[in-house]
């Protein structure tokens, strides 16, 4: 086995003596590991981490530095630098782990992002800019994949509609059930690719992960008549390599969208939007009756639909409200420090 084949293309220094490792699952405080002595399970170096904000704690597809251990556990002494990775905020009940952190990474190292709507009721433009966004967020790149095109007549038209809003973007209509389109996937599922799959339950994610590996290694769940919604199958955050050599990572956490923060993303997603704002008449312009507004008279032309503008809003604002929370964190942070000090110094006179 060679990290290698696990997506490993750096070099290390000359000196560094430790093994590359790859986390390929993660638990509660125990990680699945792949390197060129196979499989094992390892855990964090205490010393290494806690309390050394330089050293980010490992997700699923991180490169690790480990410490070989092969009577038990192996241990990480160092996360090494990300190329591309998913981060949220953390919900406000996480942010009391012993970690500290305000940040968690969903997963890490991949190469695409596959967003995957299917071709019922789950079809949705609006939700799909959101995807996009946190697809261009994370610095991979995005390829969109219309699932189960046997459910209608024409995919060419939705095709033609996401095309619309990312037009630099590949897309792709396929059903895996009749394995119509897969042949399109050939130039990103190679050996030492990773991909990530975005999308609500109920798309066919395992699906198509089962015929891309021409076995089933995924569950699938029956959906619901009613909404076109299926089960969640995935519990456990998992590097799946397949027989060619690619990987995919799936997990749990990419549904929580809410949470994200999406400000660079914005900008590569909606560079049809973007190109008007600062151009305005009045640098405060709010877009909403000012005169000279050049956002208002592009949707008054039509070169620029209201529902595109009202979701970059939309997302612009929610990554405003992120990111003003974290200052808002660390403000209180740095008065209980100093309020700390205060106390310990009293105590000693």
């Amino acid at each position: 086995m060679n990290i290698k084949d696990y997506g490993f293309k750096d070099e290390l220094n000359k000196n560094e003596i430790q093994i590359v490792a790859r986390i390929i699952s993660t638990y509660r405080e125990r990680y699945e590991i792949v390197c060129d002595y196979g499989e094992t399970f390892a855990r964090l170096k205490q010393s290494n981490y806690y309390g050394n904000q330089k050293n980010a704690y490992p997700t699923i597809g991180d490169f690790v530095l480990i410490e070989w251990n092969d009577s038990g556990d192996s241990l990480i002494t160092k996360t090494l630098e990300r190329k591309t990775s998913f981060v949220r905020t953390k919900p406000m009940e996480d942010r009391k782990s012993r970690d500290g952190e305000k940040e968690q990474v969903i997963a890490a190292n991949f190469d695409y992002v596959f967003i995957l709507q299917s071709l019922n009721n789950n079809f949705n433009l609006r939700r799909l800019e959101r995807y996009l966004t946190l697809a261009w967020q994370s610095k991979a790149v995005p390829v969109v994949v219309l699932t189960k095109s046997d459910l209608v007549s024409n995919s060419n038209e939705y095709i033609n509609k996401v095309k619309d809003i990312a037009p630099d973007v590949d897309v792709f209509a396929i059903s895996a059930e009749t394995n119509v389109g897969l042949e399109n996937f050939n130039k990103y599922f190679k050996k030492g690719n990773t991909l990530v799959f975005l999308g609500s339950s109920g798309v066919g994610k395992s699906t198509l992960v089962n015929a891309l590996a021409g076995k089933e290694i995924m569950k699938t769940g029956k959906i619901r008549e009613e909404d076109s919604r299926g089960r969640h199958t995935t519990t456990s955050k998992y590097l799946i390599m397949l027989e060619n050599g690619a990987m995919i990572i799936d997990t749990p956490g990419m549904r929580e969208l809410g949470m994200w923060d999406v400000s660079t993303g914005l900008s590569k997603s909606f560079e049809d939007v973007e190109q008007y704002i600062g151009t305005c008449k009045f640098k405060d312009c709010t877009h909403t009756n000012e005169p000279g507004c050049k956002v208002l008279e592009a949707i008054s032309n039509g070169e620029l639909s209201v529902a595109r503008f009202n979701e970059y809003m939309k997302l612009k604002n929610e990554a405003k409200y992120t990111e003003n929370s974290k200052e808002y964190i660390r403000g209180k942070q740095e008065k209980f420090k100093v309020f700390s000090k205060k106390l310990r110094n009293k105590r000693r006179k």
